[in-house]
């Protein structure tokens, strides 16, 4: 029998001790079910719902039959061509219920499918492509044109075909799926992979350099589904609202599995929107959304709308939500529950808050510390690297203080959850794996993200490790100078790193902010005084009228470290925090070379 039919509903708040049990439940077959795909689920649930609705969207929508149907049909087209086990098709394309069913059609006879990010041109997404050598690559007509600026880089250069009626050289894929068969596949025609092939390839955010193509086989796809599934109690009556990019693990995979193997319905839109996100809540009955980064902020910060109350959401779930936006966030749009949980593409760590507490990413329950709870070590932040004693052993964090976070390395079949399963670059995988941690011979995963634990058990995200920086001698955490400057009224958003300042050790603190209106810039810096020690101050101050974002709501800081805090860079206004005269002011060309100098004090 299929999970859908042996776990009992979820009422409508989820209690911690039912979503863990829900979770483990439903995941507890995956291992011993190795032909158990996703498509098969989808196969499974259009036999039991028929036409009740799975994908919907202003663009196109789907029932269960259908949605089963058009993967035979890229099934087909993937057999036709001869894709091979472990073959390699690209696919670039916005939000739409096709393209759930590309990847799964393709992905269930056995190719593995790589979701390139829309949002990439030029040399980006030439590296993107490059890094798994297609054989074939899907375009969507809308984004034909940079992919031929970046096709030119790419060599050996795949097979391309269309999705829309471009002018174009390129084979129609619309019109030959068409021309496919819907049925279910013979058994002649079958290619199964198992769980244990790869599906697809998914990228980093690429927040701090190029993006890298995690690995991602077909058990770790159904983990994330039936997971998450459990622990948001999805049921048939929910409605998912997810305006999240598909090319992305959590709004291409862990959204629309755990809707679909609970027999839901997904809504897609194609790109998020502040000022239309409540309207398409209550006009699509929606009963769950999904966010990520800083999308709740933007919601906030948005005007009020009609309908921001008016809706049946019963939980949000995500991760990114910012302390000091978490309880604004609820009030004010009457959030019955929200479920922050902390994981990664690549795998090795994942973290669940389902009890709500403020600010905290996850909490493990004591009878299951021993199969999920990651490790905290100390982290030297000038060399980069965990911090080893004598005995070249790692340490142990004490309470609330802010480590590495790093996961257990597990090859055991059942514990899929723990599973790293690495990314295209060897080399780079072999980065995210520390050995002789805590004994010789033992092997844990990175995350790259510091956290700390309080004595409650509750984790709470420090900083990237990469975003972290030394200043005077301390660690800087980027996300605790960002949340003090956000407290202070009329700061939209607020992005800080560390820039070099010559002859001085380390790097100092800078922010680049979007604020509503003119700041008191003097009332600033007293709240700043009075929130962070002095080294955690950040010397430069950058104001803009929008903050860059990467396609996950992450702020982007790649360009804004590169350009440090010279005037000549932008046209943006910047202040330096002038330790002499107690305030902020102006940073002109001639202040800059002072500074450049080292004949201003910093």
């Amino acid at each position: 029998m299929s999970p859908l039919e042996t776990i009992a509903p979820a009422p409508a708040s989820v209690s911690p001790g039912r979503a863990w049990l829900r979770a483990l439940e439903l995941t507890a077959p995956i291992a011993r079910n190795r032909n158990r795909i996703l498509s098969t689920v989808i196969e499974e649930r259009a036999e039991q719902l028929g036409d009740a609705p799975a994908l919907l969207s202003d663009r196109e929508c789907m029932t269960y039959g259908q949605l089963s149907q058009r993967i035979n049909q890229y099934a087909r087209w993937a057999l036709d061509l001869g894709i091979g086990q472990g073959e390699v098709v690209g696919l670039l394309m916005t939000n739409r219920p096709e393209y759930l069913a590309i990847w799964l059609g393709i992905s269930s006879v056995g190719g593995v499918v790589s979701l390139l990010n829309v949002n990439l041109t030029g040399s980006s997404l030439a590296h993107c492509i490059h890094v798994v050598s297609p054989k074939h690559l899907i375009v969507a007509s809308e984004f034909a044109g940079q992919l031929v600026a970046a096709l030119p880089a790419v060599s050996p250069p795949p097979t391309v075909w269309i999705h829309g009626n471009e002018p174009s050289s390129w084979p129609r894929l619309d019109l030959e799926i068409e021309a496919k068969s819907g049925e279910a596949l013979s058994e002649h025609e079958k290619r199964p992979p198992t769980i244990e092939d790869k599906a697809l390839y998914i990228y980093t955010s690429g927040t701090t350099g190029l993006p890298k193509a995690a690995n991602i086989s077909h058990a770790r796809v159904m983990q994330w589904g039936h997971w998450f599934a459990g622990m948001m109690g999805a049921q048939a009556t929910d409605r998912m609202y997810n305006c999240l990019p598909m090319y992305h693990s959590v709004g291409g995979v862990q959204v629309p599995g755990a809707i679909l193997v609970a027999g839901g319905t997904v809504i897609l839109r194609e790109k998020f929107s502040a000022s239309q996100f409540w309207n398409d809540i209550v006009r699509w009955d929606c009963t769950l959304f999904q966010y990520i980064g800083e999308l709740c902020r933007y919601l906030l910060h948005a005007p009020p709308s009609a309908n921001e109350t008016a809706h049946r959401i019963r939980m949000a779930c995500g991760n990114g939500l910012a302390p000091e936006v978490w309880d604004g966030f609820k009030n004010r749009f009457s959030i019955p529950q929200i479920l922050e949980f902390y994981a990664s593409t690549e795998g090795g760590v994942s973290l669940f808050n389902i009890q709500g507490r403020r600010g905290a990413i996850g909490h493990i329950p004591g009878y299951l510390t021993h199969r999920f709870s990651p490790a905290l070590v100390v982290f030297d932040v000038e060399k980069g690297e965990p911090v080893r004693d004598a005995q070249g052993f790692c340490i142990r964090c004490a309470p609330n203080e802010a480590g590495e976070a790093i996961g257990k390395g597990s090859d055991d079949p059942s514990n899929i959850g723990s599973r790293f399963e690495g990314y295209t670059n060897t080399e780079a995988s072999e980065r995210k794996i520390l050995r002789n941690v805590f004994e010789l011979g033992d092997v844990w995963i990175r995350t790259g993200d510091l956290m700390r634990k309080d004595e409650q058990g509750y984790f709470y995200f420090v900083d990237r490790i990469g975003d972290t920086f030394r200043w005077k001698g301390e660690n800087v955490a980027t996300c605790e100078v960002a949340e003090a400057i956000c407290a202070f009224p009329g700061v939209k958003h607020a992005n800080v790193y560390g820039v070099t300042v010559p002859a001085t050790e380390g790097r100092a603190g800078m922010a680049t902010l979007v604020t509503e209106d003119e700041l008191d810039l003097a009332e600033l810096r007293q709240h700043l005084i009075n929130r962070l020690p002095p080294y955690a101050r950040p010397l430069f101050l950058r104001i803009r009228k929008n903050m860059d974002l990467t396609g996950t709501f992450k702020y982007s800081k790649t360009d804004l470290v590169r350009q440090g805090f010279d005037p000549a860079s932008s046209d943006d206004a910047v202040y330096f925090n002038h330790l002499e005269l107690g305030a902020f002011t102006p940073l002109d060309q001639q202040l800059y070379e002072r500074i450049q100098m080292g004949a201003i004090r910093v």
